[in-house]
């Protein structure tokens, strides 16, 4: 990591930028979440299975809705999140759905500062490991929350699609985890406000970085699965295969668009 800059604030504000954006999205449709439905796909409702009663830990969990629907299928349950914006307008999004839930803004890595409790379950999804740099600190975090025999439940998008350039034409960065990406991000993946610019710092992480880092944290992998479509249609050159499920429109089903992890304590 580059001591020359502050990663955590410049990531902050970026996420803090997009927050209006997202709010008034097609891609999140707050109105139709408010009306009831669900934010979470048919990967994650599988992998979790029937969690009523549950305690759960939702990191990195943006403005909300998947920890609110967590809260609708019955579990009790904490999101945290580094933006503060965020945070804010899941507390408000959360009362307006009615979903008694607990949020925490705070950086994952700083977690311990402010939560000093253990859980059934772990859950992060689609888009988070990207913006942490040591994915060590973040199984450790994890295990550490953790029950006695616990589950933390895993979904990312798929490392392979990070290699390539926005039109998926050519490899322009390394898969493996060669240190901090650091760049101006031109709009963002909703709908909206395209002219959005906002600076980030981002890192690539293998398969076997992720995996490793959880298994040297006490934690046993039980189950590791990759899916040839992603559920959410946020990358450039796509094209719908089957209702809600987008591949690259030139790749087909030629590379794996998301992987998920079951590990248990």
């Amino acid at each position: 990591m580059n001591a020359d800059f502050d990663y955590l604030e410049i990531n902050r504000k970026s996420w803090n930028s997009r927050v209006d954006v997202h709010l008034k999205s097609d891609f999140y449709d707050v109105k139709g979440f408010l009306k009831g439905e669900s934010s979470l796909n048919d990967i994650e409702l599988d992998l979790l299975g029937d969690i009523k009663g549950k305690s759960i830990l939702h990191l990195q969990c943006h403005f909300g809705q998947d920890t609110i629907s967590l809260g609708r299928l019955g579990a009790n349950v904490t999101g945290v999140d580094l933006s503060d914006k965020a945070i804010d307008n899941a507390k408000i999004l959360a009362k307006k759905a009615n979903v008694n839930t607990t949020f925490i803004c705070c950086d994952i890595y700083d977690l311990p500062t402010y939560l000093n409790e253990q859980f059934d379950i772990v859950f992060t999804s689609y888009g988070v490991i990207g913006w942490l740099p040591d994915m060590g600190k973040w199984a450790k975090i994890i295990s550490n929350y953790l029950k006695p025999n616990g589950k933390f439940i895993f979904v990312e998008f798929h490392p392979i699609l990070w290699v390539f350039d926005d039109d998926f034409k050519r490899i322009e960065y390394n898969y493996f985890n060669s240190g901090a990406i650091r760049e101006i991000q031109d709009g963002t993946y909703t709908d909206g406000e395209n002219d959005l610019l906002q600076e980030c710092v981002m890192w690539n992480h293998s398969l076997s970085e992720v995996l490793n880092s959880l298994i040297q944290s006490g934690l046993t992998i039980s189950s590791f699965d990759e899916f040839d479509y992603s559920p959410y249609n946020c990358f450039s050159q796509t094209v719908e295969c089957e209702p809600n499920k987008y591949r690259i429109k030139h790749l087909s089903n030629n590379i794996p668009m998301v992987y998920s992890i079951i590990a248990t304590k």
